[in-house]
């Protein structure tokens, strides 16, 4: 077990109705928000007025930024950057899922610069201060409400990248399981996708740690028994509340600590499926993850065994590379290319990107003939 510290400075305030402090700490940080969200779900579901009417109460200033798309782009962080500068925000409050909490750290790190966001996400340009960040959770599944990292798309590059610095942790999140009750059932799937390929990441990475590895058990196990209950029931408050809490602990460091470092392979596989087919986030993953660990079942039998009878109690790599697609199947998210929409004629634009932007993982470093094999793994019938 390699040396490590642990450093998470951000408050988290879990629960029902824990917005009611958001009015009074916002205030700590200032008297002028710049309000960041996305398409306007949160004006249909009644988080806007709540967000609204807090803010409103502490005499906070807002100046809003509306539209992040679900894999946010670099162009609306830049606008939020611009808007941010020319109004000389005090602060940000980040109101929506991964996309729109992810853009706003990255507009947090780029207003005090005097550059563009893509320059930051490339490190060209590394962060100083930051404009204090705090977030509402809408939708659980990245993990980021509890982080430093973020991931914005380049369309024009054809590249999904993620930085993680100190300086984008937020400073409090607010997790109320409420507001994720109007997530339609494919977008929760998603997100349960989402928060166990987190895990899997820093299982699959490099160094051991027992007691992280049982925290992925946990997580995985949480997530499994309680995951098929939430999406035929969306609206119990409880299994909404599990889910949350799961993909929070799933990528907030507790899986990493001891390791050297995750893989992050199967990431990279689905950022590239993102970035040009528009596909979800966790719907790439669950595409990506079965082909992944069949091209590298006989680098980690055992590794991929001790998975299996962990978590579903079954005793071979094979075993639990059915099990895992079996469970994405079961929840509603795609395991193959077409069951995304993605027409086998898309493979070689998909394995060129690949190659190009070097898909490759920090632990089981994939060759380009792998590659290969995994979208033909992601293809198949």
């Amino acid at each position: 077990m390699v040396n490590f510290k642990i450093d998470n400075p951000t408050i988290v305030h879990f629960g029902k109705d824990v917005i009611r402090d958001l009015g009074k700490t916002v205030k700590i940080y200032g008297n002028k928000v710049l309000l960041v969200y996305g398409k306007g779900s949160i004006k249909s579901n009644g988080i806007y007025d709540a967000v609204i009417e807090q803010l409103n109460t502490a005499g906070v200033e807002v100046v809003e930024y509306s539209g992040i798309k679900p894999n946010p782009v670099v162009e609306d962080v830049n606008a939020a950057v611009e808007l941010g500068r020319k109004e000389n925000i005090d602060l940000i409050l980040a109101v929506g899922g991964g996309s729109v909490i992810d853009s706003a750290k990255i507009v947090s790190v780029t207003i005090p610069l005097d550059t563009t966001a893509w320059r930051v996400m490339i490190k060209m340009v590394r962060p100083g201060k930051a404009v204090p960040l705090i977030s509402v959770l809408t939708l659980a599944a990245t993990g980021t409400e509890m982080n430093q990292y973020a991931v914005v798309q380049n369309d024009q590059a054809k590249k999904k990248l993620g930085i993680g610095y100190r300086q984008m942790y937020p400073r409090h999140s607010f997790l109320d399981p409420q507001y994720t009750y109007s997530v339609p059932r494919n977008y929760t799937a998603f997100g349960i996708v989402d928060l166990m390929a987190h895990t899997l990441e820093n299982y699959f990475g490099s160094g051991e740690a027992t007691l992280s590895d049982r925290f992925v058990f946990a997580i995985l196990n949480e997530t499994i028994e309680y995951g098929p209950k939430l999406i035929n029931n969306l609206h119990e408050y409880d299994l909404r509340a599990k889910i949350m809490y799961a993909a929070t602990m799933a990528l907030n460091g507790l899986t990493g600590y001891g390791r050297e470092s995750g893989d992050w392979g199967v990431h990279d596989i689905g950022h590239v499926i993102s970035v040009l087919f528009d596909t979800p986030h966790g719907a790439s993953l669950s595409i990506a993850y079965p082909a992944w660990l069949k091209v590298n079942k006989d680098k980690m039998p055992e590794r991929i065994a001790l998975l299996g009878r962990s978590v579903f109690g079954v005793n071979s790599a094979e075993k639990t590379i059915d099990s895992l697609e079996n469970f994405f199947k079961s929840i509603g998210s795609p395991v193959r290319l077409n069951e995304a929409g993605i027409h086998s004629a898309k493979k070689p634009d998909l394995l060129e990107t690949m190659i190009k932007n070097k898909v490759r993982g920090s632990n089981f470093k994939l060759t380009e003939e792998e590659m290969g094999k995994i979208v033909e793994l992601m293809d198949a019938d």
